[in-house]
């Protein structure tokens, strides 16, 4: 398992087709590879496995079958974090007109996101992202939606939906705009750019910056380092939700409708540059899978 620096004590989760899980008893962390197909993205199968996925740790750790205190998230897709929503699904919804299914996808996207963000409702849990991979759209909102984000030097980040006319509607304002105020998150969004793990590091965005290559022992350190000033790093956290609450669900379902609203009012021209980001998408899952089993 990719995810173990030492794979000794390490128990399967079983039962997901998009994602591979593995439990460590000793450090206390669960360790979660993302492995969405035939696109980098959040399709309709990983989100429901993702969901399913969070529910099934909060209920180890409520009815006391599991001692957890960390979830690291990690992309099994080689360079690629994750590239965001399902463009060509979103395409097929918007011309068809179909509100419903729009809204209903967007939904679980926040029902996977702020879960997440609130540490699966469980005070003692800290959830960790480690980028080594380029993370856009909503794979840069489901990045940061981490207690903790962690990139290697390098990794591409950013929000390209101003570019076909949209905005990135599941938590990107709501998150950057707390993390690194309101004004220079609307600069973000509105750039359209990408932004290295460096450049958002000195932003404030990126917790941790890890040399390339050692996303996954910069994971290690920190559950090592927390695990040491723990009752300390907890008590930080509840003061700082205290003076700043944590984003609100209702929030980011409201975002959601507004977003949902713009969506079906993009034109054609807006649909045809989206398609351009969908074929990138296919193309770049081409190259990866072609590097993969070549390397192997």
């Amino acid at each position: 398992m990719k995810t173990a620096l030492d794979n000794t004590g390490y128990e399967p989760f079983k039962g997901y087709d998009q994602l591979e899980a593995v439990i460590n008893r000793d450090t206390k962390a669960v360790w979660c590879d993302m492995n969405p197909a035939p696109r980098p993205c959040f399709n309709t199968t990983l989100l429901r496995e993702l969901r399913s996925f969070q529910h099934e740790v909060e209920m180890s750790v409520r009815n006391g079958l599991e001692d957890i205190d960390f979830v690291v998230w990690r992309s099994g897709i080689p360079g690629v974090w994750n590239l965001g929503g399902d463009l060509n699904l979103f395409r097929q919804l918007i011309e068809n007109r179909d509100r419903e299914t729009l809204s209903r996808y967007a939904k679980a996207c926040i029902d996977v996101v702020h879960p997440n963000y609130v540490s699966f409702g469980l005070p003692d849990l800290t959830t960790i992202c480690v980028l080594e991979g380029n993370a856009l759209g909503g794979g840069f909102e489901a990045a940061m939606s981490g207690n903790v984000l962690i990139a290697e030097e390098g990794v591409q980040m950013g929000l390209p939906e101003i570019l076909f006319n949209l905005f990135p509607g599941m938590g990107a304002y709501s998150m950057l705009s707390r993390k690194i105020g309101p004004a220079l998150a609307e600069r973000i969004i509105l750039s359209g750019d990408t932004y290295e793990a460096e450049r958002l590091y000195e932003l404030g965005v990126v917790d941790v910056l890890a040399k390339k290559g050692e996303g996954v022992r910069a994971a290690h350190d920190y559950i090592k380092k927390q695990q040491k000033s723990r009752n300390g790093t907890l008590a930080i956290r509840r003061a700082a939700q205290r003076v700043h609450p944590p984003i609100e669900y209702r929030e980011m379902m409201d975002v959601v409708d507004i977003w949902v609203d713009a969506a079906l009012q993009l034109t054609e021209k807006d649909l045809r540059v989206m398609n351009i980001l969908v074929n990138r998408q296919e193309k770049l899952m081409a190259r990866t899978s072609a590097a993969v089993q070549k390397a192997s």
